[in-house]
């Protein structure tokens, strides 16, 4: 295709197409494996107030945002930031290299899942889940940079890639929607029998108390306040392109803000059900083994990996628990994956003209390699640690920061956004939400400076500087560099007319429904 010519773009052929797939992107392995143990971590049943306010007042609001952005500009991450003005560009970028990072590294993590689902059939990890995924699987070298291959991470790996590229090869409608469609359904009936079962485990009730017993106390302590706005900010996939990429897909006259309110209470419904499911196996398990809740109760890797693989050898049936559970995570992994490895592909699509079958072959392409290289090697965890701590908690947040410094403060443009989503929107925004949008960058803002000022005088997890140096610092200079550097690329004439329609449809379309509406 030549960079004169104008790729159409694709659109969701219903707004419960689109719910399907926001939904889908927004469920991911955080909400099964992080938001049970930071809840009980932070208060225990007193964390939902302060998750509940940060879900009302962050994360919705902040999903208002981003789909006003994307759904206006008819663009992708950078394209929408440009609309706003020439010098925001970078930050789109930036959010879609975090993007980039991120789909790298979880890929693995699906890769693993899938692995511990036949592994569960036969409980292969025997009497010790640490050991066995660690040594057994992983082959895990000592700290450093290795591209020594684990053939058994490996496969899994490429098939991963395989039906992600696969999928988004069909394109938004038929394989975005398609796949979101069948398998959020589908991970919610498998999780519900999940949770079922956990319920009716011996110690299901302490496990149940462990996790809801409020502690009202914590509520006094700042820190439970900025867990619980750290928690709905990464698990609703915010801030790195994602939402302004799949906004931009939807028709012209779409409920934004009631869409994002479904989404919003749709994921938080997931996690508190998750929450119920995890801490009901936790309670069985420290009964079985004669212990508290508390000396089980761990998050992430650990938990899934070697907490899981432990309880499923100690329950009746546990290789058909152990079978669903990671068959749930594989589910979930994917329709997030789906949604990150979209906002490069439509961000390169958007800059240099692109088929859609051309940019996901380029971009997945060359995502999935570096993702083959790093992740399935002896020293692949450790990368993946790494990079994931500096994408989400230095990235991730400081994407969103410089988006609410820039676009809302200095440019202005809430107001504008207001508009936009009171013209096609069932719930209206006034000055509320504009004031909300603000405090929250407060919020991320202290949250970022006091992650950097950690990182650099404590380093992560006593790993060498080689690692942190090029898995962490490196990796976000390199997004900084290569943000300039694709934003000095010009953009074809065409994209840039074609923003510009978009924008002036949008417009036309919110004056006549606000003096229709009597705006």
């Amino acid at each position: 295709m030549s960079p004169t010519s104008s790729p159409r773009r694709e659109v969701f052929v219903s707004r419960g197409a689109f719910i399907f797939a926001a939904i889908g992107s927004a469920v991911g392995l955080g909400n099964i494996w992080r938001f049970p143990y930071v809840t009980y971590e932070n208060g225990g049943g007193a964390f939902l107030i302060p998750y509940l306010v940060a879900l009302l007042t962050a994360g919705i609001p902040l999903l208002f945002f981003y789909y006003a952005m994307g759904h206006r500009s008819r663009g992708s991450a950078p394209l929408a930031y440009r609309m706003t003005h020439r010098a925001a560009e970078p930050i789109g970028w930036f959010a879609t290299g975090i993007a980039i990072i991120i789909g790298i590294y979880y890929a693995a993590i699906i890769g693993w899942a899938g692995s511990y689902m036949f592994f569960s059939l036969s409980e292969a990890w025997g009497d010790d889940a640490e050991g066995f995924l660690f040594g057994e699987y992983l082959k895990l070298a000592d700290p450093g940079i290795s591209f020594e291959f684990v053939p058994g991470v490996l496969i899994p790996l490429i098939i991963v890639w395989a039906i992600v590229l696969g999928i988004l090869l069909l394109g938004v409608q038929n394989g975005i929607a398609r796949f979101s469609k069948i398998f959020i359904p589908l991970l919610i009936v498998l999780f519900l029998a999940l949770v079922v079962r956990s319920l009716f485990l011996p110690g299901a009730a302490e496990g149940l108390n462990a996790l809801f017993t409020p502690d009202f106390s914590a509520l006094t302590d700042h820190k439970v306040w900025i867990a619980a706005y750290g928690q709905i900010f990464f698990s609703l996939s915010i801030a790195f392109g994602i939402m302004i990429t799949y906004a931009s897909y939807l028709k012209k006259k779409t409920n934004l803000t009631g869409s994002g309110l479904v989404v919003g209470f749709s994921n938080s419904a997931f996690e508190i059900l998750a929450g119920i499911g995890i801490f009901a196996a936790l309670g069985f398990m420290a009964s079985a083994q004669g212990v508290e809740v508390s000396e089980v109760a761990s998050s992430g890797i650990g938990l899934a990996f070697v907490g899981f693989p432990t309880l499923i050898s100690q329950m009746p049936g546990g290789a058909i628990f152990g079978f669903v559970f990671f068959a749930c995570l594989v589910f979930a992994g994917l329709t997030s994956l789906i949604s990150i490895v979209q906002v490069p592909i439509q961000a390169l699509r958007d800059k240099f003209r692109l088929s859609n079958k051309t940019s996901t072959a380029t971009v997945g392409g060359a995502m999935a390699i570096v993702s083959l290289v790093l992740m399935p090697t002896v020293t692949g965890l450790y990368a993946l640690d790494t990079m994931d701590a500096w994408a989400n908690n230095i990235g991730i947040v400081g994407s969103a920061v410089l988006a609410i410094v820039v676009v809302a403060w200095l440019l202005g443009k809430l107001p504008v956004f207001k508009r936009h989503l009171n013209a096609v929107s069932s719930f209206k925004l006034g000055w509320t939400w504009m004031a909300l949008i603000s405090i929250t960058g407060v919020v991320l803002a202290y949250m970022l400076v006091t992650q950097i000022i950690t990182y650099a005088t404590d380093g992560y997890e006593d790993y060498p500087a080689v690692i942190i140096g090029t898995y962490g610092w490196g990796m976000i200079a390199l997004l900084v560099v290569a943000s300039i550097v694709l934003t000095l690329v010009r953009w074809p004439k065409k994209t840039i007319d074609d923003m510009n329609e978009a924008i002036a449809d949008s417009v036309a379309e919110e004056n006549l429904r606000n003096e229709t509406k009597g705006v």
